[in-house]
């Protein structure tokens, strides 16, 4: 703290001079939010010293908690070393040519080069400028359509914000007029009668008929999350993934992976695409790369498109500031020490998520769950009032506000998507820190029945 101010006092001042993202003004001034004051292992302490199981890992980035003193040091170590300087006019740093490496040796065999960005939403960016610039040079400049889907998340600028598939962000302002939508693989929501594999067929497909509907020759790239985050921890079903790899694999038209939120580890693997079997041309990442403890980001671009782009394109008239900030980098290299040293990866894939997903699972027993759903380091559950209908508890999705606040009284954060409630801990949870987590998402449910009268 800078200050030594009462919680009353930093509220109060918080909603008279800080804008928050993502957040309803009116109703933040009505009920200021906790103000966080530190930080161990997976836990977070608010201004009252109040402890609570940080279920997000921050804003999905803090895989390995709060108590990383090995980041710390590398970060030190930089400031003392070479604070800044831009990459830009034929200069580089070290910290960002050994990172580069360091995750093309980790990546995909056919991913060979990177290029450093800020932020998932700057990587975003970059990925549509990559993609024009690949198309232009391949003589193919009618290519300018990119696929998403609906409750996507890629991204808060006016492009990626674009490539995003959520109507209350695009009421907001001018969405960019290349970017399609099709239907999300949310079997709860959408499937209606259908059953999980039958509708994850319909829902690729939905790819294959807006394809057909555009034009091959008018679409420059699909972009998808192997798992939708934001949008609810959307866990498509088995059937969803190889259909669309198929569908992609036919056609002349780039794959993008979005790895921000599934990226080093969540699922058990590096990247989501690896454990769900695709094959993109890049991959975007940032949040987990330096455990959220710097802001970093990236593009990860496969040969097929970098072959292309530095043996034909000249200059490419692309950048950021703080692209390839030589403090990020070391950040990102000192977590990849220890997700590395520690077999974080393979604890997760082995022992950590089978278990959180047999708990997990067994929320769905609970009166007003109608749905839960996971894979790696993820859990996703709706909530309703009658399971067989999927009446939902309350109209117009206040249900998942109610059940958020619940839940954080009881010492958890749990995020509401909705009618949805989703979790992303830590990595490093023990299995007993994940019975932690049930115990209080039961709290949460018990309370949200008797406050909804279910």
């Amino acid at each position: 703290m800078t200050k030594n101010r009462t919680t009353q006092q930093w509220q109060d001042l918080d909603t008279q001079r800080h804008l928050h993202p993502f957040t309803d003004f009116d109703q933040y001034a009505k009920k200021p939010g906790h103000i966080i004051n530190r930080a161990e292992h997976i836990y977070i302490y608010d201004t009252d010293d109040n402890q609570i199981l940080d279920g997000m890992s921050g804003l999905w980035c803090c895989s390995l908690g709060y108590s990383q003193p090995a980041i710390a040091e590398a970060v030190s170590r930089q400031f003392e070393q070479l604070p800044y300087y831009n990459n830009f006019f034929q200069c580089s740093n070290a910290p960002a040519v050994e990172l580069a490496e360091r995750l093309v040796d980790m990546a995909p065999e056919r991913f060979t080069h990177v290029f450093f960005t800020g932020s998932g939403s700057e990587a975003n960016d970059t990925n549509i400028r990559l993609v024009r610039r690949y198309w232009d040079l391949q003589d193919k400049p009618n290519k300018r359509i990119i696929i998403s889907r609906k409750n996507a998340y890629h991204g808060s600028t006016i492009a990626s914000a674009s490539l995003g598939g959520f109507k209350s962000v695009h009421q907001q302002f001018e969405t960019l007029p290349y970017v399609e939508h099709i239907v999300d693989p949310n079997w709860f929501v959408n499937g209606g009668d259908l059953s999980p594999e039958e509708f994850g067929l319909q829902a690729a497909r939905a790819l294959e008929e807006k394809i057909d509907q555009i034009g091959e020759e008018n679409i420059a790239a699909f972009i998808a999350e192997p798992i939708q985050g934001a949008g609810g921890v959307i866990v498509p079903p088995d059937s969803y993934w190889p259909e669309v790899s198929r569908i992609l694999k036919a056609r002349d038209i780039l794959f993008i992976s979005d790895e921000v939120i599934c990226g080093f580890g969540r699922t058990g693997s590096l990247f989501g695409c690896q454990t769900l079997g695709t094959e993109p041309d890049l991959i975007t990442f940032a949040k987990a790369v330096t455990n959220g403890f710097q802001p970093l980001g990236g593009v990860l671009v496969s040969d097929k498109v970098a072959s292309v782009i530095t043996a034909k394109g000249g200059e490419f008239a692309h950048g950021f500031t703080y692209s390839g900030h030589p403090i990020a980098c070391a950040a990102a290299m000192a977590t990849l020490d220890i997700m590395q040293s520690d077999n974080i990866f393979q604890t997760v894939h082995d022992h950590s998520a089978p278990y959180l997903q047999k708990r997990w699972a067994e929320l769905g027993q609970h009166p007003i769950v109608g749905h839960t759903r996971g894979l790696g380091m993820f859990g996703s559950m709706e909530l309703v009032r009658n399971k067989e209908t999927r009446e939902r508890l309350a109209p117009d999705q206040v249900s998942g506000g109610v059940c958020r606040d619940l839940s954080i009284a009881n010492g958890l954060v749990m995020r509401a998507v909705g009618d949805s409630m989703i979790i992303s801990p830590p990595l490093i949870c023990s299995h007993a820190e994940i019975d932690t987590i049930i115990d209080r998402v039961t709290q949460a449910l018990d309370q949200t029945a008797e406050y909804f009268s279910v």
